[in-house]
């Protein structure tokens, strides 16, 4: 059990809930790291999702009803009074959850109202009791360096071209990354407008703290870089490593 736990996403168990129970339970750990699980009787007439129902069982269950005409048989409360759950939310705002521990008392409101969803712009600090849930916008992240007067027409077909080589769409960006030195760039604020999206400007030391893998002319300037450092010190990974297109250099990261 324990390589098929690590080895797949998702699993459907052929047989006893009590008997998948008794193989899961050596190996569970918490909702958040448990591979999502559904049972399904040896008369395929009926989905069980066992483990990882708000993270992938739920939804596996509802597929095996749709093709096989399984019933799915799901518990999770919100899930059974047709409420919505914050994993679901997190999921359809395509964010993370900060504070996972604050998903039982989300949930629990779900059951008897709509809990409203307030998004803020920063620079802010948040502080919040344990029954809020803080999320954190997922997607990529784009830094972004360019020569001074550039065009927001150069910064667009650098975008594109970056994303395309990454197999990616404007609709993935979260925001856009680069230097504080770009705060008055007409090029690159008005690309950021066109698409709809937020810069985050990052000083000399943010800059500098970072370790990126590709040489830069901002060097000259006393600095690290200005695309791949950004992105290093926003983005969880880095999925494209700093690459020059013409007057525009870009640097992609996902969070």
């Amino acid at each position: 059990m324990k390589r098929l736990l690590e080895k797949y996403d998702l699993l459907v168990a052929i047989m006893a809930v009590g008997i998948v129970t008794r193989s899961l339970c050596r190996h569970l750990q918490d909702k958040w790291r448990d591979r999502p699980v559904v049972a399904v009787d040896s008369a395929l007439s009926c989905a069980v999702p066992v483990v990882g129902g708000h993270h992938g069982a739920n939804d596996l269950a509802l597929l095996l009803a749709e093709r096989m005409g399984l019933y799915p048989a799901i518990t999770t409360a919100t899930d059974a009074s047709g409420r919505p759950c914050l994993e679901s939310v997190a999921g359809r705002l395509k964010a993370d959850i900060v504070n996972k521990s604050s998903s039982k008392s989300i949930n629990l409101a779900f059951l008897t109202e709509d809990v409203p969803i307030l998004r803020l712009k920063g620079p802010k600090i948040l502080l919040v009791d344990e029954d809020v849930a803080v999320l954190k916008a997922k997607g990529l992240v784009l830094g972004v360096g360019a020569r001074k007067g550039v065009s927001s027409e150069e910064v667009l077909q650098a975008i594109d071209q970056a994303l395309a080589e990454s197999g990616r769409k404007r609709e993935d960006i979260a925001f856009l990354a680069t230097a504080w030195l770009k705060k008055e760039e007409e090029g690159l604020l008005e690309a950021a407008k066109s698409l709809d999206r937020e810069i985050v400007f990052l000083s000399r030391e943010e800059l500098n703290s970072q370790k990126p893998s590709t040489p830069s002319r901002a060097e000259d300037l006393g600095l690290a870089g200005v695309a791949e450092p950004a992105v290093l010190a926003l983005a969880k990974r880095l999925i494209l490593p700093k690459k020059a297109y013409g007057r525009v250099t870009v640097a992609i990261g996902e969070n």
